[in-house]
């Protein structure tokens, strides 16, 4: 999945593995390191030197120093979790597309879940998201390759390519007996993190796909449009199969609902890995009714604004749980084409809660489906069918109906329905304290 950063760092302690080859294999008993926790583990690396000679010298092909430094360093932090690698030149570059919101490929979210290979989200308008890929889908083969015991980074390697090319993914649906082969025709992923649209004259639809470096400028953006013509009565803020993406971005976009307030607050073992994110007084948005949907796709950086819109209970989080993936990652580059992806901290929700392997939990619980109109629906006669009927005053406006996207996306409905009724309470509030004023 992407990854959530804290900006990029140089370390110079990124060199130790090389450096620690040219240390002398015993030491002086009387170091003089302020602690044992820091003594280097003498005994360990000499046992790594000899593995590495030993495969220099016996292993059936050759292979040079530089490929079998490059794997020693991928299988240290390989072991750590899922989301600390080593990144070489062609790694380091396609992350740093990644963020910028343009890379190659069939636009596919993957980690590991219990030891398989699983999709985390389909990237919206992307060859895997019209391929009908789902969060949670198991993926068995790449081609003719299965995955079992594959690395996340031979996944990726596999699955991008050039633009035009076909790749066949062998997939294992929850629910599903058999496997079931997708070919997907890969192409150039340039990724919109933000779109917008009414739902309803008043209701807002924004969408993030994840995000970026620019998603909460875009964010902003995308609310002045929405409220060009009138003012919003309600929004609906789309975080559902959202793998994540650059920490601030998640910062910025919880800032344009909250105008005061912690939004995040992270924990490690670096001093500067302690960081705490407020909301400013300035806000695009704070009033505006909100519902936040989510679900098993909705990871990282979208579980922090989700998080922290839940906490300051500035909307209500609908749909499923999400993936639960609360950790930073932090870019340390290593010289100037490579780098280092390391897990340094754990975020918190402003209330203390940690999502790691938890997730978030919706307040309201709506399952993904689709709307099915029963087939007598317009079998009723209404006074508007009778001939001669009187005129009212809204004849010929169009009728409050669903429309076929709202019919196809259960929780998105269901979404819309909840801002009605909450405007609903609303007016009613504000007409009883009207009532409540003028009797006084």
């Amino acid at each position: 999945m992407f990854p959530t950063n804290a900006p990029l760092r140089h370390l110079t302690t990124a060199l130790l593995p090389v450096a620690l080859l040219t240390l002398p294999l015993s030491a002086p008993a009387d170091t003089d390191r302020s602690s044992a926790d820091d003594a280097l583990p003498v005994a360990e690396i000499q046992a790594f030197s000899e593995v590495f000679e030993r495969i220099k010298r016996a292993y059936v092909e050759d292979v040079d120093d530089a490929t079998l430094m490059r794997n020693a360093m991928r299988g240290m932090l390989s072991e750590l979790d899922p989301h600390s690698t080593y990144l070489d030149a062609e790694d380091y570059q396609r992350l740093q597309e990644s963020t910028q919101g343009e890379f190659g490929g069939v636009g596919i979210e993957v980690g590991k879940r219990d030891g398989q290979l699983t999709v985390i989200t389909p990237i919206d308008d992307t060859p895997a998201s019209r391929a009908g890929l789902q969060a949670q889908d198991t993926v068995l083969r790449i081609g003719d390759t299965p995955t079992e015991g594959m690395s996340l980074q031979e996944a990726v390697e596999l699955m991008r390519g050039e633009p035009g090319s076909d790749i066949r993914l062998t997939i294992l649906r929850e629910g599903e007996n058999a496997p079931r082969e997708v070919n997907i025709e890969r192409e150039i992923i340039r990724t919109e993190s933000v779109k917008q649209e009414l739902l309803a004259p008043g209701y807002g639809y924004l969408r993030v796909s994840q995000f970026q470096t620019r998603t909460g400028e875009q964010v902003v953006d995308a609310l002045g449009e929405l409220r060009e013509d009138a003012p919003l009565q309600g929004l609906v803020l789309d975080l559902r199969n959202n793998p994540g993406g650059v920490l601030q971005a998640a910062v910025d976009v919880a800032d344009a609902f909250l105008d005061d307030g912690l939004v995040v607050y992270t924990e490690g073992r670096l001093a500067n890995s302690a960081m705490r994110f407020s909301a400013h007084r300035d806000t695009t948005a704070p009033d505006v009714p909100l519902v936040v949907l989510i679900n098993g796709g909705s990871a990282s950086a979208a579980e922090i604004v989700a998080g922290a819109l839940q906490d300051q209970r500035r909307g209500v989080v609908m749909g499923t749980e999400s993936f639960g993936k609360g950790s930073v990652q932090q870019i340390m580059p290593l010289g100037d084409d490579e780098a280092l992806k390391l897990t340094t901290a754990r975020y918190f929700t402003p209330s203390g809660r940690s999502i790691q392997a938890l997730g978030i939990e919706p307040d309201v619980q709506v399952v993904r489906g689709r709307l099915e109109v029963a087939d007598d629906t317009n079998l009723r006669v209404r006074e508007a069918d009778l001939e001669g009927h009187l005129s009212g005053d809204g004849e010929g406006d169009a009728r409050d109906e669903l429309s076929e996207r709202l019919r196809d996306d259960y929780q998105l409905g269901e979404a819309l329905n909840l801002l009605k009724a909450l405007n609903v309470l609303g007016e009613r509030g504000a007409a009883a304290s009207v009532d409540a004023s003028d009797d006084g």
